[in-house]
């Protein structure tokens, strides 16, 4: 068996980081994700919002993360590894903004192909805003369309991770997964 990557996406506020925190805790091998660590690193440059000001840019820096990730985890054989958002999203949150993008974001996510994709539906009792997450929730709405989308668009079936304690979250994913 190979390393089995699975993708646990969905827009800002839904959960995301504290279920990878559980799976984390949990002892699963997961890779975090890095839009925030671009974000944080734009800000030292003394851009603000990378992603606004630049979204090329920032999606590039994106996904060379992302494939390196994802060439990365090969690494961890007989594995199941998660990911903390995919490549597709990337091209998610560009159509979101109506932005174009080169053709090799669309080779990427042809070639680099996860496992599985759990998806997180934007949940108002738990969403809040912080200095990185500059959407309100109507606008994770919309982003969790263009991710449903996206992923749809190349061949994935998305798997809806209920609304739940944070332990019984991971616990179905983990149950789906047969973990």
């Amino acid at each position: 068996m190979n390393t089995e990557k699975i993708v646990i996406t969905g827009g800002p506020g839904t959960g995301k980081s504290t279920l990878i925190n559980d799976l984390i805790k949990k002892g699963h091998t997961c890779l975090e994700e890095i839009s925030r660590q671009v974000t944080l690193d734009a800000k030292k440059q003394g851009v603000d919002q990378l992603f606004l000001s630049n979204p090329l840019l920032f999606s590039d820096m994106l996904l060379k993360g992302r494939r390196k990730q994802f060439v990365d985890a090969d690494i961890y054989k007989n594995e199941t590894i998660f990911f903390d958002r995919g490549i597709p999203d990337i091209i998610a949150y560009m159509d979101y903004i109506g932005d174009t993008y080169p053709e090799r974001f669309i080779a990427a996510c042809d070639n680099l192909r996860y496992h599985r994709v759990f998806i997180l539906k934007p949940w108002r009792d738990i969403y809040t805003s912080d200095n990185e997450r500059y959407e309100n929730f109507d606008q994770a709405l919309q982003i969790h369309e263009h991710l449903v989308n996206t992923y749809q668009k190349f061949g994935y079936n998305l798997v809806d991770v209920p609304f739940d304690t944070v332990d019984n979250r991971t616990d179905f994913i983990l149950k789906s997964l047969n973990l």
